[in-house]
């Protein structure tokens, strides 16, 4: 296939896992320019090179700037667009302050429109090509995050929250009708275009357990689905599950005897796990998804990511927008990176940007789609200016190679430092 563009810039890829082994840079590569044509990846190499193999492409010339894998936020309730950066609440006071009465409103399939859209453009500007949202339990709400991610010609990942206990009338469903209506959004999303369905039961404390084997019932007949729930985020939350299910041996463990646990299931913020639980996560493949933002703003606690990278668990990154505090992924790497220092294993440059791109599309099962450029993969892409402040662009003057650079733009980047975003191979 010949390619429509050739990208030139410092393109990263990454060849390896920057978890394994001494030095985390080795797993990335730097080439001068990519080729790109059809929503794929076609080849890396030299401007001389991709122009002979491509002679009628065009040529984007973005001078020293960063060209990466469009980033991928592995959490997000896309409902909670308007309600971020609400003032101090723990969670469970949070969700029925903020989340709670700003979801009511997505029945208004008009409202849910108009936040869809909103959600979609301000994740894009920063640099955002991929999310796996909750929505609620409102079917409209799916509808609309799908149609929205349909024109944009997104790869995105969505499910209905299903909740049938702890949750203000009107904002319950039923065993049944929940069952029922992601069974109906799974027959009319999943697999369309660049569209995948998440069975979403929001967590153990809002689903009885007639619920929760509802949920594993259906999971059972489309295990092709991710499942995504929450998992001991906060202490007062962990104690407020051992009351419902006195007989549970512990958080997991409401999911795990109702069939939702399993490689395709993704489990938000699990910062304060006991041994069994690591274990079986392990065991079975699951991923575990980092919320660094709002895991500090609402007070939850620090995600142990070198203990669990050493166990060799599956880990994304995500925004967790609104409980976290930014829609940016930049902002979400700088509190990664201060939540490992906390922790006294601060993370390199080069395992950041993995977390943020390669490590959440293996969460969800999209890492040989999305998340890296490499030949066949797709032509999501974003490009950074690693120089797009006066602040920035003093210290990156300073650096002595890429990583600190790189590192600068994390730290201090925003919505500023990104130049261009691809989406399926075309220039936003």
């Amino acid at each position: 296939m010949q390619a429509e563009y050739i990208l030139k810039g410092q393109v990263l890829s990454f060849a390896g896992t920057p978890f394994d082994g001494d030095s985390p840079e080795s797993a990335a590569k730097l080439h001068e320019a990519v080729a790109i044509g059809g929503g794929k990846v076609l080849e890396l190499g030299t401007v001389e090179q991709l122009r002979k193999a491509h002679p009628t492409a065009a040529l984007v010339d973005h001078g020293d700037h960063l060209i990466i894998a469009g980033f991928v936020d592995a959490h997000v309730h896309f409902p909670q667009t308007a309600i971020i950066a609400s003032w101090g609440k723990r969670l469970i006071d949070w969700l029925n302050s903020y989340t709670f009465p700003e979801e009511m409103r997505f029945g208004d399939r008009a409202y849910a429109d108009e936040i869809a859209g909103r959600y979609l453009d301000l994740t894009r500007a920063n640099g955002t090509t991929t999310m796996c949202s909750y929505c609620t339990i409102h079917p409209e709400s799916v509808d609309a995050f799908f149609t929205a991610a349909q024109a944009r010609g997104q790869r995105v990942v969505a499910g209905k929250t299903c909740m049938d206990r702890n949750a203000p009338d009107g904002l319950r469903d039923t065993a049944q009708s929940a069952h029922d209506d992601s069974a109906a959004l799974i027959g009319r999303w999943h697999g369309v275009d660049r569209l995948s369905y998440a069975i979403t039961p929001r967590f153990s404390p809002t689903s009885t357990a007639e619920q929760l084997e509802a949920m594993g019932a259906l999971w059972a007949d489309h295990p092709d689905c991710l499942m995504q729930t929450h998992l001991s985020e906060q202490t007062d939350e962990i104690a407020w599950v051992k009351s419902l299910f006195p007989e549970a041996r512990d958080y997991l463990d409401t999911y795990e005897k109702f069939g939702l646990l399993g490689a395709r299931g993704l489990y938000g913020h699990a910062i304060h796990l006991e041994d069994r639980e690591r274990a079986r996560l392990r065991e079975v493949g699951a991923a575990l998804v980092h919320c660094p933002t709002s895991n500090t703003f609402i007070g939850s606690g620090l995600f142990d990511m070198a203990g669990l990278m050493a166990e060799g668990q599956r880990i994304g990154l995500a925004t967790d927008t609104g409980g976290g505090s930014s829609f940016s992924m930049l902002r979400t790497m700088a509190a990664a990176y201060e939540v490992g220092q906390l922790r006294g294993t601060p993370l390199h440059a080069a395992q950041l940007l993995w977390l943020a791109t390669q490590g959440s599309a293996r969460a969800l099962h999209m890492g040989d789609q999305i998340g890296n450029i490499a030949p066949g993969m797709e032509a999501d892409l974003v490009v950074l200016d690693l120089a797009s402040t006066p602040a920035i662009a003093q210290r990156s003057a300073g650096a002595k190679d890429l990583w600190e650079a790189v590192f600068a733009t994390i730290m201090m980047g925003d919505d500023r430092a990104v130049a261009e975003v691809w989406i399926n191979g075309a220039r936003d």
